[in-house]
């Protein structure tokens, strides 16, 4: 198995783990391209994502033997340098097979995708010697017009009507009413997390395309000011994401890339996962924020994997961080569970991506991080000194002449 991100299969994590499967992880973006270059007839390519990481240098475990030893490790990936930046060689993907999901098609094969459910789909009918898209409905030939053909019929080979379909939602997310008391008021690491998404929130700008990570990322786009334009992009293939749905206004084919069921804005769009990716790669997406389990001095970040653990994959992250036009911004508590240090010298952990961090916020405190110099320290949070960072961080860091209190900065100051 090829795979960005394997999920919550238990018989997978068996066979994985047991030896009976080997899993070759690769970054959700450069995943995405792999097969979309299989279906354009290019054996390969060369891109920014995964450069400085395991899969770059190789040692990512791919086959399990006997006690959890690994037998088989990923191969290190050839890498050449354009115009001053580092990039590492990935092959194509083709199948033998595509099996694939459309909303409608027409006789000739001409297919539509319906909201969210392109996502790696419209990569996938091309990258096959025989496609099979298993179809909701099928419509004469003429009946869905031109302009409205998400995937030409020369790419589809056979196709399937589908019958008493269940659409299932794997993380059914409904907008919760506002409660009068505050929850950080009595819980304190609510409060905490508040702290930090609060602050993360200064970072959006009018007119800007951000994409969120799951859990604190995500909250960030709670404090969005009023009258502010943030379009907010998800690596499945949605530009403008809404809130939370009312009850009841759940749409299957409608969700995040969290697998959180979501409602979008007037203006958004849709689109497969290799050109949301796309979009990621080449830096058309201003502001990304994500968490970590470790950021160094000079920016590099791990939030992917612990060795001897199972590793679910990296997901679309590596491709995240990986674009200079990009501002990348880490959302973490300060501390590890067991009191240890999270900002360090250098990562102990794999990679997620080298010299990527722009910016770290935590509950004490607020990093500015240079790949040159290091660390700043332009804010601290209310009752918490510099001492305390000193002890709190693994690594030495200056402190800014007209260092702030933590959040009390004006939207759209810099």
């Amino acid at each position: 198995m090829i795979s960005s991100y394997v999920g919550e299969n238990a018989e997978f994590e068996r066979q994985y783990l047991s030896g009976e499967l080997e899993v070759e992880l690769t970054p959700q973006g450069t995943l995405a391209e792999r097969c979309r270059a299989g279906g354009a007839g290019i054996p390969a390519f060369f891109t920014p994502t995964g450069y400085g990481t395991l899969v770059h240098e190789g040692g990512s475990p791919i086959k399990y033997g006997a006690k959890g030893v690994v037998e088989l490790q990923s191969a290190p990936r050839e890498c050449r340098e354009f115009q001053g930046r580092s990039y590492i060689m990935e092959e194509a993907i083709t199948g033998d097979f595509a099996l694939v999901k459309a909303w409608k098609a027409d006789k000739a094969g001409n297919l539509i995708f319906r909201k969210t459910a392109r996502n790696f789909n419209q990569a996938m009918v091309k990258a096959a010697q025989t496609t099979v898209v298993e179809v909701e409905e099928l419509v004469e030939v003429g009946e869905i017009a031109e302009d409205q053909v998400h995937v030409p019929a020369i790419y589809v080979d056979r196709l399937v009507v589908g019958e008493k379909y269940e659409k299932r939602i794997e993380r059914l997310t409904l907008k919760k009413k506002r409660s009068s008391s505050s929850a950080a008021a009595s819980n304190p690491a609510v409060a905490m997390r508040e702290r930090i998404v609060r602050r993360a929130a200064l970072e959006f700008r009018h007119g800007m395309y951000a994409n969120l990570g799951i859990g604190m990322p995500m909250l960030a786009s709670n404090y969005i000011p009023e009258g502010m334009d943030v379009q907010l992009q998800s690596e499945n293939g949605v530009l403008g994401l809404g809130p939370f749905p009312l009850p009841g206004h759940q749409d299957p084919d409608l969700i995040n890339a969290g697998k959180e069921t979501v409602t979008t804005v007037p203006g958004s769009s849709f689109f497969s996962s290799d050109d949301s990716f796309a979009m990621i790669r080449g830096g058309h997406v201003d502001l990304t924020i994500l968490g970590a389990m470790e950021v160094s001095q000079y920016g590099d970040l791990a939030n992917w994997m612990i060795p001897g653990k199972m590793v679910k994959g990296m997901g679309g992250a590596m491709d995240l961080v990986s674009s200079p036009g990009t501002k990348v911004v880490v959302t973490m508590e300060h501390l590890d569970k067991k009191g240890g240090h999270k900002i360090v010298d250098s990562c102990s952990l794999p990679l997620t991506g080298k010299n990527c961090v722009d910016l770290i916020i935590t509950d004490k405190c607020v990093f500015s991080v240079d790949q040159e110099n290091g660390l700043q320290l332009t804010e601290i949070a209310e009752g918490v000194s510099v001492e305390d960072i000193v002890s709190s961080t693994g690594c030495l860091f200056t402190v800014a002449e007209d260092m702030k209190t933590m959040g009390q900065i004006e939207v759209g100051e810099e």
